[in-house]
């Protein structure tokens, strides 16, 4: 059986989010920025960085991460609410 894909294969990374989920692991915006630069290095397409519903943290790691002329997109989890 052969698969098509495609031209390309894109890499969407969650770490930033979903790993921090892990218990115990809570992750300070300059640590975020440091994963995030390690993983664009690595060729990774897009970043999901987190969501910025979390906390005041968490908008600040974003907004690092997407300031950071990392050669990568960067994405946020969000909820569909007006406050977010």
């Amino acid at each position: 059986m052969t698969v098509l894909f495609g031209e390309s294969i894109r890499f969407f990374d969650t770490t930033l989010r979903d790993g921090e989920q892990t218990p115990g692991i809570s992750l300070t915006p300059a640590e975020k920025l440091e994963i995030a630069t390690h993983i664009a290095d690595v060729g990774v397409h897009v970043i999901e960085a987190g969501s910025v519903a979390a906390s005041h943290g968490e908008r600040e790691s974003i907004r690092a991460i997407t300031d950071a002329g990392l050669a990568t997109e960067c994405c946020t989890y969000v909820r569909a609410l007006p406050m977010d």
